[in-house]
């Protein structure tokens, strides 16, 4: 049997964490509960289409709009089956149109998308969990209240990652991101990779380049620069790469850099992107800055927005910190603008 790389479990990882802070006891205990769940999914998950039909549409949609799969759901009830065992007072779903109160006298609220890139299911594409931990407010006049608080917030954040490996991506309070890599020989999550550090600079960038037409100039004017490479504006080859699953492209960029944009657009319903801020924005742009990595809506920190309500939109642009910081000034600074710059006058390979 091959030796495994890390000698931490997970368990032995939260133990020690609480030990130094006492205040994050309630939050392990939610990870646990996350870990626990994430196992029975990974089994699921693994079988495909010897359990079933697992992307198969239902008669009904989630909160997005979107006809749910039957995995959807299924994720949904396992992951609050789960947080019934842990100080979880409320919880807020993409699955969900409202607030499920489980314990009134519990310490945290969790905001979820139980799975993540559903309709790759059937492809065999990488999918997985989204979660945010948010605490209680003492004297919150709704379950949805406890919610409406900026991602800064949170005491804890991350994503479980099914693929080639089961991963869960973590951080906790203030400490730095971590990876823990489930081993199926056991049943147990062991230390993959310790406080990754995201590269300031990146040649990779992850859009859905088919919506082009539809973004407003200054990510078009970003994405020429970078489609015209070492002979542009920006003097380097860059690659593009887009999965469709928000934890795939977040995963590459923990490990090895690069930029991820989904702007808002000009189509119907798309001018505030279709990523929900409580649990999809917030806790990737909360691992991602404990990584050395920025968040943003093109111009704000992902992290300081006072979430409007529970379901919430946001454009979403993370990664790289210098990357992320260079397509704010294309939002801002007129020498970025293609109207009043001369350097930038000629735009790339991708023209309407």
């Amino acid at each position: 049997m091959p030796q495994l790389a890390g000698t931490e479990d997970f368990a032995a990882y939260l133990d020690q964490t609480v030990e130094l802070d006492a205040r994050l006891d309630g939050a392990a205990q939610v990870l646990r509960a996350i870990a626990a769940a994430s196992i029975e999914m990974s089994e699921l998950i693994s079988l495909g289409r010897l359990y079933g039909q697992l992307g198969a549409s239902r008669a009904s949609t989630n909160t997005d709009g979107d006809v749910q799969k039957e995995l959807d759901v299924l994720a949904n009830d396992i992951f609050v089956s789960a947080f019934r065992q842990a100080p979880v007072a409320a919880i807020v779903s993409e699955e969900l149109s409202e607030p499920l109160v489980l314990d009134p006298a519990g310490s945290l609220a969790v905001a979820m998308d139980p799975l993540d890139g559903s309709s790759n299911i059937d492809a065999n594409v990488s999918i997985g969990t989204i979660f945010s931990i948010l605490p209680v407010l003492a004297n919150a006049s709704s379950a949805e209240a406890h919610f409406l608080q900026p991602g800064r917030m949170q005491i804890g954040a991350g994503f479980v990652i099914y693929g080639p490996q089961t991963s869960l991506v973590f951080a906790l309070g203030s400490n730095q991101t971590q990876i823990f890599t489930l081993d199926r020989r056991d049943g147990r999550f062991y230390q993959a990779v310790s406080a990754p550090i995201i590269a300031r600079e990146c040649a990779e960038y992850a859009i859905n380049a088919s919506n082009y037409r539809h973004w407003d100039a200054p990510v078009r004017a970003f994405i020429d620069d970078c489609v015209q490479g070492a002979e542009g504006p920006l003097k380097r080859n860059h690659n593009m790469r887009w999965t469709g699953s928000l934890v795939a492209d977040a995963y590459r960029i923990l490990l090895r850099g690069g930029i991820f944009l989904y702007p808002g657009d000009h189509r119907a319903g798309y001018q505030d992107g279709r990523l929900r801020l409580l649990y999809e924005a917030n806790p990737v742009a909360f691992i991602v800055e404990l990584a050395g990595g920025l968040a943003t809506d093109c111009v704000r920190p992902i992290l300081d927005i006072v979430p409007s309500g529970i379901h919430a939109r946001v454009p979403l642009v993370f990664g790289s910190a210098a990357t992320v910081e260079l397509l704010t000034c294309y939002h801002g600074d007129p020498q970025f603008s293609a109207d009043r710059a001369p350097l930038f006058g000629k735009r790339g390979l991708i023209r309407l």
